[in-house]
């Protein structure tokens, strides 16, 4: 996939899960769909960025990525339950994908 097509996607699907998650509060029967739209395209987005030419530490970071992606489609799963545990998975991936912005840039590679 195209670095710029990736963007647009992540972009996007990031303003898809921001939509879904404030109108969840209003109880709009669409917003479990948006927001799961969201995390898949974030999620693809993670999941084709190629890795095999990368050092350990970016690998690392990836795998990260991967990891709060499949967190977020587990908080979607949660939405369409109507259960308020997508709160939690929402915040454990907003907090790994905090972490990885910010070590990525020390990383030196």
């Amino acid at each position: 996939m195209n670095q710029q097509i990736r963007n647009y996607l992540f972009m996007f699907s990031g303003a898809l899960m921001l939509v879904g998650a404030a109108s969840y509060i209003t109880h709009w029967i669409h917003a479990p769909y948006l927001f799961a739209v969201g995390a898949a395209g974030i999620t693809v987005c993670f999941m084709t960025i190629p890795y095999k030419n990368l050092g350990f530490r970016h690998r690392r970071l990836h795998r990260i990525n991967v990891l709060a992606g499949v967190s977020m489609i587990a908080s979607s799963v949660f939405m369409f339950r109507e259960r308020m545990e997508w709160v939690v998975f929402l915040l454990i991936a907003a907090l790994l994908l905090i972490y990885t912005s910010f070590v990525r840039p020390r990383t030196g590679e």
